[in-house]
């Protein structure tokens, strides 16, 4: 028994993340339902990684911004990322347009069977914008409010950096906070494989793979589309913005993405993202802390491809004809959505109001489209949860390499067992 411990302990955690998806996978498919009574260890493993959420952002971006020693970088850094999250979030949006249009998987799909469900009701953008300035930051902090923690992060490191040696003994602190929280998040991802275990176990049990039999287009737009938005765009990124090799980068990133996977929930990864970052990467913590919980928020490359699909989806559903302004209106509105989205397990289907209200389709129509997919949806979004985190790591490489704060020796030997 110590012997299969030790041996199991002593396997890189990739491995053993996979080697548990997998056979959580075959357990839950044997199972069925039934497998429901370890769906508790499932939850612990996310609760344990969303504990870390809220200290591992504000103080990493803290001591983050105080480690680039000038104010000016703050805004080179995270001008740059913006400008690469919009990019990205743009052409996620073009492909999965592009292939719902050819391969057109709402045709012939019945829709009278359907439940209606509840809608959340669309946030004004004006209303997005002003939640980022929190009223009260500690209500920010209660409530998790990633963008609102961000922004009161961005003001403490850069006053932390206004007031030179006076704050010096609060700065270390905070570095000090930064070693503490990525101590904690590599204790807390030694859990991550029976989690994960639990987590597709519960998944497949309940939802099977006969689950695609319903919606085979569909999915199969949105599997192409996020493995064509890793390859064309993100692995773009790295290869000619960043002129790094793809395969380090794709290595580098495996914990993560098995993490995103199995959590479906781009915030709760974000621990594994910024360890995979600095770690397998060589990312710096300046650009680390500061690019990848922005990311982790306002990047939603998976999320954009998939609400910009189930739009042509309904639309081709209900015999709905669009026509180029019509696809104009419904990429710029899918971008917006796309902002700030809950990173949450199945909240995209819940912002679909907002775009399918640019092509005419009424409440009632919205609400029996998201009641027929949302049966189904986990699995679609564990996929374009990947897509998410790996958009978020091809930025900061990028942003990484311009501002010159990656290690390339541990970026090229990411690793490869």
């Amino acid at each position: 028994m110590g012997k299969a411990m030790s041996f199991w302990f002593e396997m890189v955690l990739w491995k053993r993340i996979l080697i548990a998806l997998v056979l959580g996978a075959v357990v839950g498919g044997f199972w069925g339902e039934t497998i429901e009574g370890i769906a508790w260890i499932g939850e612990l493993f996310v609760r344990l990684i969303k504990m870390l959420i809220v200290p591992l952002v504000f103080v990493t971006l803290v001591s983050g911004v105080v480690s680039m020693h000038d104010p000016k970088r703050l805004g080179s850094i995270g001008g740059r990322a913006i400008a690469l999250y919009m990019i990205t979030t743009v052409a996620a949006i073009t492909i999965g347009l592009v292939l719902a249009v050819l391969i057109q998987p709402g045709n012939g799909i019945d829709l009278s069977g359907a439940t209606p469900a509840e809608l959340q009701s669309p946030i004004a953008l004006k209303d997005r914008l002003l939640a980022i300035v929190p009223v009260n930051p500690f209500a920010a902090f209660a409530q998790a409010d990633l963008l609102a923690i961000i922004f009161f992060a961005l003001l403490t490191g850069t006053g932390l950096l206004l007031i030179g040696d006076k704050g010096k003994i609060l700065a270390d602190a905070f570095q000090a906070g930064s070693d503490l929280m990525l101590s904690i998040t590599g204790i807390v991802m030694e859990f991550a494989p029976f989690g994960v275990f639990a987590l597709i176990a519960v998944v497949m049990g309940t939802n099977g793979p006969q689950t695609f039999i319903y919606l085979f287009f569909l999915a199969l737009v949105v599997v192409l589309g996020c493995a064509l938005q890793i390859v064309l765009t993100q692995a773009f990124l790295v290869k000619f913005l960043a002129r790094l090799p793809v395969m380090p980068f794709m290595r580098g990133a495996r914990e993560a993405q098995l993490v995103a996977f199995s959590t479906s929930s781009s915030s709760a990864t974000l621990p594994a993202t910024l360890s995979a970052a600095e770690h397998n990467l060589g990312i710096q913590p300046a650009v680390a802390s500061s690019v990848l919980p922005l990311g982790a928020t306002i990047n939603m490359d998976g999320t954009a491809l998939y609400v910009g699909v189930v739009t042509i989806f309904a639309a081709q559903a209900f015999g709905i004809p669009l026509d180029l302004t019509d696809y104009v209106l419904i990429g710029l509105t899918t971008t917006l959505v796309s902002i700030g989205t809950a990173s949450v397990p199945s909240a995209s289907l819940f912002l679909l109001a907002a775009v399918l209200e640019t092509i005419g389709m009424s409440p009632e129509q919205t609400a029996l489209v998201v009641g027929f997919i949302l049966p189904f949806d986990r699995i679609l979004d564990m996929t374009r949860t990947v897509v998410n985190i790996t958009g978020d790591l091809s930025v900061a490489t990028v942003v990484a390499k311009w501002e010159n704060e990656i290690d390339e020796k541990v970026f090229r030997a990411a690793p490869t067992e």
